[in-house]
């Protein structure tokens, strides 16, 4: 975990978001990359440019930001991006070889029964870029327990748990493993290769309509100080973020939910 992202609203919430960023970073000795990113919607016959001013702006605001903040040690680069939000993140990720983003859950929303708005609400739908989703206003501490939450365990794509096992390293957490057996369950999903029981200290098997009724129900007693999803073509997220906007009465972590992305 050498290179994270936070993408920056105009959030209440910005200074906290950025603050655990910070915080998070340095427990890994990471290089810490704060953006935010404008698209310019032209009208026919504008004679004005405000390109150069928005991309002003935005530094500006960017810049007073980490003035708030405590930057410790370590190294903050902050970037003003023109383009579309998703293709932007992706190129950017791609170029600053990001290992994880770090999302906050509403950069512009200001709906309170919104958990996730529609700006983070994309990232975790539209990409398959590791995210970490931090809950408001929520401080740093060591995350010591993990739980992960999955219907299929089948994993062919083993670089989809390096966030995982990066932070359990780190903090020489304990993972425990969630497999909730759902209607749509096939034979073979709870077929645990070597590289994901090598991480895992102990196995829960749930029924449950779906991962997410799984979880609530094992929430408690586990008292994970990190819940980690994967990412599926039909998974997790998907359904319930048809328009990318999530409402608190349909999920919500008090606790970071790392997002994996797909393990097939």
């Amino acid at each position: 975990m050498k290179n994270i992202l936070v993408p920056v609203g105009s959030s209440k919430n910005a200074l906290s978001h950025l603050q655990y960023a910070v915080d998070f970073a340095e427990a890994f000795n990471a290089n810490l990359f704060i953006v935010q990113i404008y698209n310019v919607y032209t009208k026919a016959g504008t004679m004005i440019k405000i390109d150069h001013i928005l991309e002003r702006e935005s530094q500006e605001f960017l810049d007073g930001l980490i003035s708030k903040i405590d930057t410790k040690k370590v190294e903050v680069v902050t970037r003003t991006l023109k383009g579309k939000l998703i293709d932007t993140l992706e190129l950017a990720c791609e170029k600053g070889n990001i290992d994880l983003i770090l999302v906050e859950p509403r950069t512009n929303s200001i709906k309170d029964e919104v958990f996730l708005g529609k700006t983070s609400g994309k990232i975790i739908k539209q990409t398959q870029i590791p995210a970490l989703i931090v809950p408001e206003g929520y401080s740093f501490k060591p995350i010591r327990k993990i739980l992960l939450a999955v219907k299929s365990a089948i994993l062919k794509k083993e670089e989809a748990l390096i966030p995982l096992i990066g932070i359990k390293n780190q903090f020489d957490a304990v993972v425990n493993l969630l497999l909730v057996k759902t209607p749509h369950h096939n034979e073979g999903d709870f077929d645990v290769n070597s590289a994901l029981a090598d991480i895992v200290s102990k196995t829960i098997i749930s029924e449950n309509g779906t991962t997410f009724q799984g979880v609530l129900e094992h929430f408690q007693s586990n008292d994970p100080d990190m819940l980690c999803v994967v990412r599926r073509k039909r998974g997790f997220f998907i359904k319930k973020w048809e328009d990318n906007t999530i409402l608190k009465k349909d999920f919500h972590s008090t606790r970071p939910v790392l997002v994996l992305s797909g393990l097939k």
